[in-house]
Order: C-alpha cells, then sequence, then structure tokens
C-alpha cells in the first residue's frame, strides 16, 4: 500500500531524519529545561517562555543594582548603562533640541537634566540632536512641565536652544530639515547671513587697522578705535552671552574663556591680537558648525530612506499623499527609478529590485506579483503595484532608522571618558593659565609676557573638539554599516568588536544556504545517472521532507517522468521499499540495505553530504549525496578574516564528517561539531578562554543562548524585529562578507576615534609648551582650539565613504 505521510526513515533515534536535518531542527526549537530565568540583557525570548541574559557580562551592559548610594559620575554612568541594556524603566518620550550647536554643552545638559528627581534616565546625542528622555512612572502627564524645566536648563547653558517634542513622523534627516524650515521662517537665515556679514565686516575693519597701524608705525587713536568697534562686532554678542552665563555660574563656558582671553589681550595692549583672535574665533566656530552640519546631514541621508509622500492609486487614477498617511491594502504605484515606499506585496507589474540600500547586497532581485517587497529597496526597470502591508512607522525603512538612531544615542567606553575628561581638563587648563600668570611673572616681572601666555591657554581650554570628534566619529561608523546592510546596536558595540578575537559561526544558515540539494549521483552496475535520479524519485515523489523534496526537485528539473508505486512502505530509521515495474526497489541509508541484505563491499563514501542509498531487485543502483550548499562567499569571507588576524571556529549539531567538509572548503581553522544548544553555549566559554573575546555569527534569535553567551552577538537574517531586538549586530542580507565588513569599520572607527583624541590633545599640549616657551601665539591656540575641532569633524566623517 502506498504511503504519502512525511515518515521519519533515514536515522533512527532521533526524530529528524538524519544528522544535519537534526542540526536545523535543534538550533531552530531551543529549549531550557533548567526552571531558573536566565540573565540576557537584550531581554529575548526563546521557545523555554524564559527571558535570557547574556550568561557572559558584557562590558557595556552593566548596571547597578547594589541599592547604595552612588556620586554624580556613578550615577550618570549608571543611566547610560541601563540604556544600553534596555533594563531602563519609565515612561519615554523624545524631543529635538534646535539651534544646539556645542557638544560639550550637549554633554552639560545631558548630566543636569540626569539629575531631576523625575527622570530614571537621560541621554543627549549631539549627533542627531535627539533627548531621549525615561520619566518615573509617577510624573505621567507631567511631560509639559517637564518639557519647561528642560528648556529652562538648556537655554542656561545655550541660550539659543529650543527643546520641543518629536512628532511621531518627525525623525532623521526629516527632522533635521523641519527645525531648519521652521527656524528659517523665524530667524535662521537671517542668522546665518547676520553671522557671516558680521565676520566680513569684523574682518575688514580688522584688515583696516594693521594698514593703519603699519602706516603709521604704531598705534593710533583712530586705529585703536577700528580695533574696537571691529572687536565689538565680532565679539559683542560672546561677551554678552559670557556675562549672562557668569551670572548662572557658569565660569568654564567658552564663551566666557574666550571673552576673558581677548579682554586679557586689549588689557596689555596688544589690540590687533585680541581682534585676530575673536575674528578667527568666529571664522572657526562657522566652518565647524558647517562641517558638523554637513556631516550630521550626510550620514542621515545614507540611514533614512523614508518616503515624503506615496503615489496612491484610486478608482479615477492616482494622487499623491503624505506616505505617513498611507495604510494597509491601499494600493501604491511605484515607478522604475522609485524606492519601494513601503513594506508590500506586488499585485502587479514585474521588475528587478536593487536591495543593496537595506541589505547591501549589489545583485538585483527579481519582483513579480504575490513577492513580498521591502521597503527602501530601489525599483530598477517595470513599473510596479504594490498592497501596503505595513505604514510608515512599522516599515523597514523606520525600523532601520529607529536602529540607528537607539545606536547613536548608545555611548561607548571612549565617549563617556572623554566626556568625564572634559570636566577635568578645563578647570585643569585654566588653573594652569592662573598659574602661569602668577607665578612667573613674580619672579621676573615680565607681567605682559606671561599674562599673553596664559590666555592662550584660556583659548584652548574648551575641550569642545574632545567632546564632539569622538561621538561623531562613532555615528559615521554606525551610518557606514547601514549603507552595508549591518546594523550596529551602538557604540558599545562596535567598540566591542574592535576587541573580538575570534568568530565562532554557526553552519546551517550562516556558512551554509540552509538549503539542501543534490550535490552528486553515484551509479552502479549497469545504471545511467538519470536512470538512479529517475528510481529515487518515484520513491521520493510525496516526501514532504527536505531531502526527499530536494531529489524530486532534482528530477522535475531534469524533466524526469516519475511512476507511481504499485506499493510504497517507509522503514522508520532506514528509508523506503516500493514496487515499481522495474522491480523492489529501495532507497534509503546503510541500515536499509544491510537489512535486505544488499552487497555493500564495492561502495565508500569519500564526498561531503548525507549518502541516500539506490537498490533494485536486491542489487546496488546506486547513490545519491544531499548536502546543504556551502554559500558562494563564505571562503572569501574567512579569508578576509584571517587577513585581519581573527581566528575562525565552527559550532554545529552536524557530523563531525560533514562539518570538516564545510570547514576544508571554506578554510575555517576550528571546527566542533555533533554539539547540542547547550554543548555549544559549554564550547563558546572554552573558545573564549583560550583566545580572547569572541563574536558569534548566528541565524538569528534561534541562537539565543550562544548569541548571549559571545561579546559580541551577530543574527544573519533579513532583519526581523526578533533578530534586531536579540543581537549586538544584525546582518540585514545574510551574506558572510558583511562579517569581515563590519569587524573591519569597527577598527576603523575606532581608529579614527582615537586618531581624534590623540590629535586634539597633543596639538593642545603642543601650543602650551610652545607657550611655556614663549613661542606660541593666540593666533595658533584659536587652531588648536576650532581649527582642531573642524579637522577632526572631516577626519570623522571619512569613515562614511572609507572602501573596505
Amino acid at each position: 500500500m502506498k504511503d504519502n505521510t512525511n515518515h521519519n526513515h533515514y536515522n533512527e533515534g532521533c526524530s529528524c531524519r538524519h544528522e544535519q536535518q537534526h542540526e536545523q531542527q535543534h538550533e531552530h526549537e531551543i529549549h531550557c529545561s533548567c526552571g531558573h530565568e536566565h540573565p540576557h540583557e537584550h531581554s529575548e525570548h526563546c521557545s523555554c517562555g524564559h527571558q535570557h541574559q547574556h550568561e557572559h557580562p558584557h562590558e557595556h551592559h552593566e548596571h547597578c543594582s547594589c541599592g547604595h548610594e552612588h556620586d554624580e559620575q556613578q550615577h550618570t554612568e549608571n543611566h547610560q548603562h541601563q540604556l544600553d541594556s534596555g533594563t531602563v524603566s519609565g515612561i519615554q518620550f523624545t524631543c529635538l533640541m534646535d539651534n544646539l550647536g556645542c557638544a560639550n554643552c550637549a554633554a552639560k545638559m545631558e548630566r543636569r537634566i540626569n539629575e531631576l528627581p523625575e527622570i530614571n534616565a537621560a541621554v543627549l546625542t549631539f549627533a542627531t540632536k535627539q533627548l531621549r528622555v525615561f520619566i518615573k512612572p509617577e510624573a505621567a502627564g507631567k511631560e509639559e512641565s517637564l518639557l519647561r524645566q528642560f528648556q529652562e536648563i538648556c537655554a542656561s547653558i545655550e541660550p539659543e536652544v529650543v527643546v520641543r517634542r518629536q512628532q511621531a513622523s518627525e525623525k532623521g534627516k526629516k527632522a533635521l530639515q523641519n527645525s531648519k524650515a521652521e527656524a528659517a521662517g523665524k530667524h535662521q537665515f537671517s542668522e546665518q547671513q547676520l553671522e557671516l556679514a558680521f565676520i566680513i565686516t569684523g574682518a575688514l575693519l580688522f584688515a583696516a587697522g594693521e594698514i593703519l597701524e603699519h602706516l603709521h608705525g604704531g598705534g593710533s587713536l583712530l586705529t585703536s578705535v577700528i580695533y574696537v568697534i571691529s572687536y565689538l562686532i565680532l565679539g559683542g554678542q560672546i561677551v554678552l552671552t559670557a556675562l549672562k552665563n557668569l551670572c548662572k555660574g557658569q565660569i568654564f563656558d567658552e564663551n566666557f574663556l574666550m571673552s576673558l582671553a581677548t579682554i586679557g589681550a586689549f588689557a596689555i595692549g596688544n589690540f590687533p591680537e585680541a581682534v585676530g583672535v575673536m575674528l578667527f574665533y568666529r571664522i572657526g566656530e562657522y566652518f565647524e558648525e558647517a562641517a558638523v552640519s554637513r556631516s550630521r546631514s550626510q550620514i542621515m541621508e545614507a540611514v533614512d530612506l523614508r518616503p515624503e509622500v506615496v503615489t496612491l492609486v484610486t478608482e479615477t487614477g492616482t494622487k499623491e499623499i503624505p506616505a505617513e498617511e498611507a495604510k494597509p491594502q491601499d494600493v501604491l504605484l511605484v515607478r522604475p527609478g522609485d524606492r519601494i515606499p513601503l513594506d508590500g506585496t506586488v499585485i502587479d507589474g514585474e521588475s528587478r529590485l536593487d536591495t543593496s540600500p537595506i541589505t547591501g547586497e549589489p545583485v538585483p532581485v527579481k519582483a513579480s506579483i504575490g513577492d513580498a517587497v521591502t521597503s527602501g529597496c530601489i525599483n530598477t526597470s517595470g513599473q510596479l503595484k504594490i498592497r501596503v502591508e505595513q505604514t510608515l512607522e512599522h516599515s523597514m525603512v523606520t525600523r532601520i532608522l529607529d536602529s540607528v538612531e537607539n545606536a547613536a544615542a548608545s555611548k561607548p567606553k571612549i565617549d563617556r571618558f572623554i566626556t568625564r575628561f572634559s570636566r577635568i581638563y578645563t578647570p585643569f587648563v585654566v588653573a594652569a593659565a592662573l598659574a602661569t600668570a602668577i607665578i612667573p611673572s613674580l619672579i621676573t616681572g615680565n607681567w605682559n609676557h606671561w599674562i599673553y601666555t596664559a590666555l592662550t591657554f584660556l583659548v584652548i581650554s574648551c575641550p569642545c573638539a574632545l567632546v564632539l570628534s569622538v561621538p561623531l566619529a562613532f555615528f559615521s561608523g554606525i551610518g557606514a554599516g547601514s549603507k552595508k546592510g549591518i546594523l550596529f546596536k551602538g557604540g558599545v558595540s562596535i567598540e566591542a568588536l574592535n576587541r573580538i578575537s575570534t568568530v565562532v559561526m554557526d553552519k546551517t544558515g550562516t556558512v551554509t544556504e540552509g538549503n539542501f540539494a543534490l550535490q552528486k549521483i553515484i551509479p552502479f552496475q549497469n545504471y545511467t545517472e538519470e536512470e538512479v535520479l529517475t528510481l529515487c524519485a518515484c520513491l521520493e515523489q510525496h516526501s514532504t521532507h527536505p531531502i526527499g523534496i530536494s531529489i524530486t526537485t532534482a528530477a522535475r528539473e531534469k524533466n524526469l517522468t516519475l511512476e507511481e508505486a504499485a506499493s510504497l512502505k517507509e522503514i522508520a530509521g532506514h528509508g523506503i521499499q516500493a514496487i515499481l515495474s522495474s522491480g523492489e526497489t529501495l532507497a534509503g541509508n546503510r541500515k536499509l540495505m544491510e537489512k535486505f541484505q544488499i552487497d555493500l563491499s564495492g561502495f565508500s563514501q569519500n564526498s561531503y553530504g548525507t549518502e541516500v542509498l539506490l537498490a533494485q531487485n536486491g542489487r546496488l543502483a546506486g547513490c545519491l549525496l544531499i548536502a546543504d550548499t556551502v554559500k558562494p562567499e563564505a571562503a572569501e569571507a574567512v579569508g578576509r578574516l584571517k587577513q585581519l588576524h581573527i581566528t575562525t571556529a565552527m559550532l554545529t549539531g552536524d557530523r563531525l564528517e560533514s562539518a570538516r567538509a564545510v570547514a576544508s572548503e571554506t578554510g575555517i581553522q576550528q571546527v566542533h561539531a555533533k554539539l547540542l544548544p547547550e554543548d555549544k553555549l559549554t564550547k563558546l566559554r572554552e573558545i573564549r578562554k583560550n583566545n580572547g573575546a569572541v563574536m558569534f555569527v548566528g541565524d538569528g534569535i534561534n541562537d539565543a543562548p550562544v548569541l548571549a553567551g559571545a561579546d559580541v552577538g551577530a543574527a544573519m537574517g533579513s532583519g526581523a524585529d526578533a533578530a534586531i531586538e536579540a543581537a549586538d549586530v544584525v546582518f540585514m542580507t545574510s551574506n558572510m562578507q558583511a562579517v569581515p565588513a563590519s569587524i573591519s569599520i569597527a577598527k576603523s572607527t575606532n581608529r579614527i576615534a582615537w586618531q581624534n583624541v590623540v590629535f586634539a590633545l597633543a596639538v593642545k599640549a603642543l601650543v602650551m609648551i610652545l607657550g611655556l616657551a614663549g613661542h606660541a601665539s593666540m593666533w595658533m591656540a584659536v587652531f588648536a582650539d576650532s581649527g582642531v575641532a573642524m579637522l577632526c569633524v572631516l577626519n570623522s566623517i571619512r569613515i562614511l565613504y572609507g572602501r573596505r
């Protein structure tokens, strides 16, 4: 009799039919039997129903639970750790900080807001101008009151800043555009033009003063008046702001320090120096702001793929509507060259889609009726009509943007260190300036020289270059990753990737395609390959198992005619016995052949894959090898990892022979096979103990215990919500080239961040030393402040365009 049910007939002792499938099923069904709650910092869930946490504590996921009181620094650190780990509780809302222009001021604002009793945690990201706030449940309903407090705090530090709630549809580059547009209607464009007019007027008067001074061979009343007028035009607003801030207790404010330095130069009679320093300070600030704005906009352009409008198909034709108004089941028209605006399904037309903006994969993908399409992809050829499945808020482009913005808010250790260092640096330099002005003067009596030297110290005492350049470098790295379909969880993930010494990979779905295919046919006796495939496919044609499907698919691709068996019997753990017109036929494993006393003396398997033996009328007819296909780019990706001096290892539940064959083909150095999920975690710990920090690359949430146990967990996949939530890094495409690319970006980002820090500190230290030696001027000090900041910004943005 014929049995069309899918019995497991190739491998006894396991319901999975064979060992490769055993691995695949078990890796996708991870169960916890300990009955305890597992610590996992990403709050991911496995099929056990428990909440898991990283068994190995990530350095960037620490949070305080000691219950003791902490000082202000520990308090702020605690807030940041909670934000990084997702353990912070409370009601969240996001504000936009219009006109925020100083990274150091942003750090002060964040610190002051975190001190409010209603706040659980707050993080202000200068790169995106976003303030993310978690308020305590008992403060619910007081958001408007808190917003007013935020405004007071921020205005007291930087008067031009305007704090406002961010709307749901106002994100990314559109938030920047909207804030600029709103400000333009009021004062922004006039302020920019006024700023430039002041600089030009002040520069002309300064030049006139210099010419007059050289013509008359010294200072005159007219020359002094010109210098004073020039100074008032260039520095009047800065001095007024400094006085206002001084009344609020801000002694080490940049405006105050610059005012003190230049007024001090006036006091010792160095009028040209005072005006020139203020002039070049204003020029430096102008170009620094332009560089930061340009950098921010370039990064957001790279990651914000959301449409502003979509073309809605109606009964009477088409019309354009705002993208946020499109609803599920609406039909949208996508013309060639347009981006897919929202996640949906093709209902009319055929085209090829460039998915590289989302996945980084350069090869276009065919899309036709019934295919799901992802927002952000580019329609390259034919016209399509798509049915909306997800609104803008829930489409892939918004989820990617959210991921990038969340990542930007997650500050790496170096950023937190620089923020703390800046609080010490400025008072230290000011104290050094005071000491330089008094002590040598008392000894030498040359007060003018040493006061001038002290003033150069004041000019370079602002830490803006340091505070600005590090987060911008990491934000550029996050943007560079998103362009390649790599989503970093944050700066902490990038920082952790830089320390990785070993990349540990799952096999199925990571190194291999995860799809079984017929790899080889070995005929015996007088049978041909086509006959062996036909006979085996006749027995497997009704199977729903991956092995059976792969055999049937191969036969149909060759247009072979398949016969229905007169009777068919499946033998559990062995294979199939059937009666065909050509006689009794067997298809299965070695145990089946041994059961029916088939002579296998002339057969030995030397190739990678699962064998399906075929016998007819008591004689061995052939063998089919079925295997999961190794990804074509796997070997090259592993080679690139070796070039980065990173050890590669593979953990799999498959047979050792199969695992070694895959490792041999790809170049993976260490192989650990026949592992249960809990065994993988144990083996991962061993690898970490022997090699150092490890990155585990798996196929998503299903590898939760091992992802949790790694220093960096990376999910291969299409960017599903669960994977994005669970992993430190998400590869939107399953291409293995993303693994070395992510590490390369991380190394480049960390290298550039430290370059900025070392460069800024070295230049400032050099100017201080030259000043003490009598060779530095305030002009050099201005370069050490504004000039260095601008160069650090430009250095940071090159990550976005680097070749890897």
